[in-house]
């Protein structure tokens, strides 16, 4: 018996076939004889388009919760509603990319949750940017507290790190795989209202609106010329056909071609550091607080000191304290004045993934604010781990200012440096 078969090969981009027969050898085995005379008539008869096409359901995903057949429990856990099962990122096996895709359409799901929370049950209102965005403007948001601007005594503002998350919340994963406390600012937000904070929840990652590129309508060409060719219209020719076969490729190794988009940045928002220098202009500055609390987490921290750079003065006379969460600011490769270095060791800590217990002091390589353990070794648990510490810590801080400004009259020697830097390092 003799069996024909048909073998695809991807190398390099290209695709090569191999046609052959297995035939009998005279020591029993079987041996593939290659026959390019099978060629014609077998690919005539294969559908590649069935032969290599893979089964990959369209992304067309539901709209809300309840379409996902997902609620939060009264732990703040998200749960199936029928089975009560935690969220399977693997809902078809072999189809990591189209399980990412309903990943991520559940995370924009999530994304308005949260700002419902923070509407209704925070009592938050958004607050447009630009300020003076005009018509068709693209623009961003951030969300203040009732009392926010007016507050008198203490404002507490809050910067997440890069990354997919928007305004209320830390880390998305913890949202969709642990509960709402630990992925989202909520709970920072009830406790500063508690102590009697305004708060100002930021958007560093709102940057562009992404809108669907235009069409792009095709060039005639002239018919091609039968008669011979120069040699470089001979290579552009080979060159086409390279990317025709390289096109062919990606069509089934990706067989959904995703819409094409262009991003048009918001106007003074287009990155987080524009963001946090533009809200700290327009709104933090502006507030009526006597002492300002900022609470970093990751690529928040570095954005706060490259405002900081450019804000110095005003940071100093207003911010009591920080508190940063995993940061990843580098006052070295920030090129910070050495006036800002000195300010941030003395009123800023860093609560670090480490295996140490909470708040064990950690050694820093370089010349920075004291690090702390925050009690775990996952980076995106680091600000809930640390939730208590944190506020200890403002606490410290606000009452070394008020102490220090009772004193200063009758002791002239005690700072509000040397006060704070004792307490802090107590803490």
């Amino acid at each position: 018996k003799i069996l024909i078969i048909y073998v695809l090969i991807f190398t390099d981009m290209k695709i090569n076939s191999v046609i052959g027969m297995f035939l009998p050898s005279p020591n029993g085995n079987y041996v593939l004889e290659q026959d390019e005379s099978l060629r014609p008539n077998l690919l005539s008869r294969i559908d590649l388009d069935e032969l290599m096409k893979k089964d990959e359901p369209p992304f067309n995903f539901p709209q809300t919760l309840e379409e996902f057949e997902y609620a939060f429990n009264e732990y703040g856990q998200l749960r199936h509603t029928k089975t009560g099962e935690p969220f399977v990122f693997n809902a078809r096996e072999d189809l990591h990319r189209w399980n990412q895709k309903r990943y991520e359409a559940l995370g924009e799901i999530i994304t308005e949750y949260v700002y419902e929370l923070l509407e209704k049950e925070c009592n938050m209102t958004k607050a447009i940017l630009p300020v003076d965005a005009e018509g068709d403007e693209p623009t961003s948001f951030i969300y203040l507290s009732p009392d926010a601007l007016s507050n008198p005594s203490k404002l507490l503002v809050l910067i997440q790190g890069s990354g997919v998350v928007r305004a209320g919340q830390w880390a998305r994963r913890l949202i969709i795989n642990q509960d709402l406390n630990s992925g989202t600012q909520i709970p920072f937000i009830r406790r500063a209202m508690e102590e009697g904070f305004g708060v100002v929840v930021l958007n560093p990652n709102l940057n562009y609106l992404e809108v669907e590129k235009a069409p792009k309508s095709s060039p005639s060409h002239p018919p091609a010329e039968v008669s011979d060719e120069p040699a470089e219209k001979r290579e552009r020719k080979d060159e086409q056909e390279g990317k025709k076969k390289r096109e062919f490729y990606e069509k089934y190794r990706n067989p959904q071609k995703e819409t094409e988009t262009e991003r048009i940045p918001i106007r003074e928002n287009s990155s987080s550091e524009d963001h946090v220098l533009y809200v700290w202009d327009h709104f933090v500055s502006r507030a009526a607080a006597k002492n300002v609390f900022i609470m970093a987490h990751s690529y928040g921290g570095l954005s706060f000191v490259e405002m900081m750079n450019q804000r110095e003065v005003q940071v100093k006379n207003r911010v009591c304290a920080v508190a940063f969460t995993d940061s990843a600011h580098n006052l070295w490769l920030q090129e910070t004045t050495k006036g800002t270095q000195d300010w941030i060791f003395q009123y800023c800590s860093n609560w670090v993934s480490s295996p140490e217990p909470l708040d064990t002091p950690l050694d820093s390589m370089l010349p920075d604010c004291p690090k702390v353990s925050a009690g775990t070794e996952r980076h995106e648990l680091t600000s809930w781990t640390s939730f208590d510490s944190i506020f200890r810590f403002f606490a410290e801080a606000l009452k070394a200012r008020e102490d220090e400004e009772a004193e200063e009259n009758s002791n002239p020697v005690t700072t509000r440096r040397s006060s704070f830097r004792n307490k802090h390092q107590d803490l």
